[in-house]
C-alpha cells in the first residue's frame, strides 16, 4: 500500500438491472509487528598508574601493586561474566515471551487498549490549552509535544482552524467521531441535553460541552456559536412518534435553521462580502416589493381544445394587511397554468454563475411548482433558451433549495443551464403532478388551487465542502414494528437538510455493530438495496473524511459492510483498489454517485 494514486479496476457482473454503481474499500493492510531489542554490553574500567623514573625499588614496586590490581579485576571480571550471561539469557527470555505475545495479539484488544491510552495520554493534556511551543520535562515518563498541533500523521490541513459542533457526541458513533476530530487537531463542541458526571466522563476533557436540546431553537444559538460545520449523530432513543420527531425531523431542522442564522450573521458583519453571503435577489416586506412582479396565464394546448374543457383560472399577487406577499388562484381548464414572472435585478458587478442555486422562503398549503429561468442575451430575448425545475413544497413554513444542476432544458437540444446568461425568474403552478398533502388536511382538498405565501428569494453562494453531515440510516436492523415510523422521521429530517441550502452528506449505513473498523471492505450504494451491518468505526471515520471532501457536498448515499451476494443478483459493478497512504476511499467511491438524492 506504497502507491501514491488511486488504481481503478472494472468487474463486469451478469446482472445489470442496476444503473447506480456501488465500490467497495480494501481494508487496511497491517505490518506485522516488530520487536526491537537493545544489545547490552558490559564495559570494564582500567585504572592506569604513573611511573617514576627516579627510583628502581620504586618501579618494582608500583609492578607488583600494578600486577595485583590486574589480578584482582581478572578476578572480578570473572565474577561479572555469569551475572551477564544470567542477564542475557533472561533478555533472551523476555524477547520470546514478546514475540509470542505479538504474534497471538487480539486486534480487538489492542483497539480498545491503545483508545484507553489515548484517552489516558490527552487527560494530561487537556489542561495545557493551545499548544504553541515544544515542551520538555526532567521527568522520565514525560512526552515531547511538538509545535503544529495534532501529534500524529493523521492531521489534516485547516482542521486547527475548523470549529465541528457534535450532535449525539455520547451515542456510539458520536464517541469516536470526537476523538477521531481530535486526533486530527479539530476544536471540537458537544451538544449534550444535560452535563452530568456521567456525560462529562464519557468524552475528553479538551471538548467544550454545550448544554441544549435539539426540539428548543432557543438552545441552539449558543451551540453553533463559532462553529464552521455540523455532525449530526443524535437519534430518538424510543419509538414514540413524538420522540422521532422530535430529535429526527424537527432537530435536524431546528440545528440547520440556527446554523444559517449564524452565518447570516456573519455575513452581515462582514457586509456581505463572505464567501458564504447569499445574494438577495427579492424580499417581499412592503407592497413596493412587488413591483415588477407579473401574473400571466396560459395553456399547453391550441386554443379549439381549451374552449372545449374551459372551466376557468384566476390568480393574483398581492400583499396583505397582515403583511404577506401571496401568490394565490386556481385552474381549472385543462392544460392551463398561471406564472408569477420577473426580470431579475441584480447589483452591479454580481452574476448567478457564481452561486449554485436558488433557495426560496415560502409557505402555502403544500402544492408543487415549476420554477422556470429565462437564459440569453439580455438585449435579444428572442434568442433565450428555457429551463425547467420540480420543487415541493409543504403546509406551512419552508425552504426550498433549487441547485442550478438541478434544472433541464425545455428543449432537449438546447444547451445546459448557464447561469451566467439567467435575465428572467418564473414560478409556475399547473393542476397535473399534485398530490395531496399527508394527515387530515389533505383529505377533502382541490388540487385545482393554491396559495404561495412569498418571503424572499435567494442565490445560494457557490460552497466546496460541506457544511452538515447527517447520520441517517437505512431501516435494515430495526425491529418491523417501528420501522416505518423510524424512516418517516428520518427521511424528513433529510429532506429539511436538503433544503436548508447548507452544504450536506448524508450517510445512510446498515445496522450499527460494535468492532474495530478498518478491517473490511465498503460498499457504497443509492437506491436502498444494502440490508448489511457496519462497524460504528467506519461510520465515524466517513464522517470525518465527508468534512473537506469535494465529492461528499450534496450526496446521499448509503454503505454497509461487503458481501456475497446470490449468484446473479451482485449489486455492485464497480471495485476501486485504493493502495494509497492517506486511504481516500470516499472520493472515487462518492464521484460516480448523483447529487441531492
Amino acid at each position: 500500500m506504497s502507491a501514491a494514486t488511486a488504481t481503478f479496476t472494472p468487474v463486469a457482473f451478469s446482472n445489470s438491472n442496476y444503473d447506480n454503481p456501488i465500490w467497495r474499500k480494501k481494508p487496511n493492510s497491517l505490518p506485522n509487528p516488530v520487536c526491537k531489542l537493545s544489545n547490552y554490553s558490559f564495559v570494564t574500567k582500567a585504572t592506569s598508574s604513573s611511573s617514576n623514573p627516579e627510583s628502581d625499588n620504586g618501579k618494582k614496586t608500583k609492578k607488583k601493586k600494578k600486577k595485583l590490581v590486574i589480578e584482582n579485576k581478572e578476578k572480578k571480571v570473572q565474577e561479572q561474566e555469569p551475572v551477564a550471561q544470567e542477564q542475557e539469557q533472561q533478555l533472551q527470555s523476555s524477547s520470546v515471551s514478546v514475540i509470542k505475545r505479538l504474534d497471538d495479539v487480539n486486534p480487538v484488544g489492542l483497539g480498545r487498549r491503545s483508545r484507553q491510552v489515548f484517552d489516558e495520554v490527552w487527560r494530561k493534556f487537556s489542561g495545557l490549552g493551545q499548544i504553541s511551543r515544544t515542551i520538555r520535562s526532567d521527568d522520565e515518563s514525560s512526552l515531547l509535544i511538538r509545535e503544529g498541533g495534532p501529534m500524529c500523521e493523521f492531521a489534516i490541513p485547516g482542521a486547527q482552524n475548523t470549529t465541528v459542533l457534535v450532535v449525539g457526541a455520547t451515542s456510539r458513533v458520536g464517541r469516536i467521531v470526537v476523538r477521531k476530530l481530535m486526533l486530527r487537531g479539530y476544536t471540537v463542541k458537544a451538544l449534550v441535553r444535560k452535563a452530568e458526571p456521567e456525560v462529562v466522563d464519557m468524552l475528553p476533557r479538551s471538548v467544550e460541552l454545550v448544554t441544549g436540546d435539539v426540539g428548543d431553537p432557543s438552545s441552539l444559538k449558543n451551540a453553533v456559536q463559532g462553529c464552521n460545520k455540523i455532525i449530526y449523530c443524535a437519534t430518538a432513543r424510543s419509538s414514540i412518534t413524538g420522540d422521532l420527531i422530535r430529535v429526527d425531523h424537527q432537530g435536524v431542522y431546528n440545528l440547520t435553521k440556527a446554523l444559517q442564522d449564524y452565518n447570516n450573521k456573519l455575513a452581515q458583519q462582514r457586509a456581505g462580502k463572505s464567501s458564504k453571503s447569499k445574494l438577495l435577489i427579492a424580499k417581499f416586506k412592503s407592497e413596493d416589493s412587488l413591483n415588477g412582479w407579473e401574473v400571466r396565464q396560459g395553456t399547453y394546448f391550441q386554443d379549439v381544445v381549451v374552449s372545449k374543457y374551459d372551466g376557468g383560472m384566476d390568480a393574483k399577487f398581492e400583499f396583505t394587511e397582515s403583511g404577506e406577499a401571496i401568490f394565490s388562484g386556481y385552474v381549472f381548464t385543462r392544460g392551463g397554468y398561471v406564472d408569477l414572472s420577473r426580470k431579475l435585478s441584480l447589483p452591479l458587478g454580481y452574476t448567478l454563475d457564481r452561486y449554485e442555486g436558488l433557495v426560496f422562503s415560502v409557505g402555502g398549503n403544500g402544492r408543487s411548482y415549476v420554477v422556470i429561468l429565462e437564459a440569453g442575451p439580455s438585449a435579444d430575448t428572442t434568442q433565450s433558451k428555457l429551463y425547467f425545475a420540480r420543487v415541493s413544497t409543504k403546509a406551512g413554513f419552508c425552504r426550498v433549495r433549487v441547485p442550478f444542476s438541478s434544472f433541464r432544458p425545455v428543449m432537449p437540444d438546447d444547451p445546459p443551464l448557464d447561469p451566467f446568461l439567467v435575465h428572467t425568474l418564473t414560478i409556475r403552478f399547473e393542476p397535473r403532478r399534485q398530490r395531496p398533502i399527508e394527515g387530515p388536511t389533505g383529505m377533502n382538498q382541490d388540487l385545482r388551487s393554491f396559495q404561495l405565501i412569498m418571503e424572499y428569494i435567494k442565490a445560494l453562494p457557490a460552497g466546496q465542502e460541506t457544511d452538515f453531515v447527517l447520520v441517517s440510516c437505512t431501516g435494515s436492523g430495526i425491529e418491523p414494528t417501528r420501522r416505518e415510523q423510524v424512516l418517516r422521521a428520518k427521511r424528513a429530517g433529510e429532506d429539511s437538510l436538503r433544503r436548508s441550502g447548507l452544504g450536506y452528506t448524508i450517510i445512510r449505513p446498515g445496522p450499527l455493530m460494535e468492532e474495530p473498523g478498518g478491517q473490511r471492505a465498503l460498499i457504497f450504494d443509492q437506491g436502498n438495496r444494502i440490508s448489511q451491518g457496519i462497524s460504528c468505526a467506519d461510520v465515524a471515520d466517513i464522517c470525518v473524511k465527508a468534512l473537506h471532501d469535494l465529492t461528499a457536498r450534496n450526496k446521499s448515499f448509503d454503505v454497509c459492510y461487503e458481501y456475497v451476494a446470490e449468484p446473479g443478483k451482485e449489486l455492485y459493478e464497480l471495485v476501486a483498489h485504493l493502495p494509497d497512504k492517506a486511504n481516500n476511499y470516499l472520493t472515487p467511491a462518492l464521484s460516480v454517485l448523483e447529487k441531492n438524492t
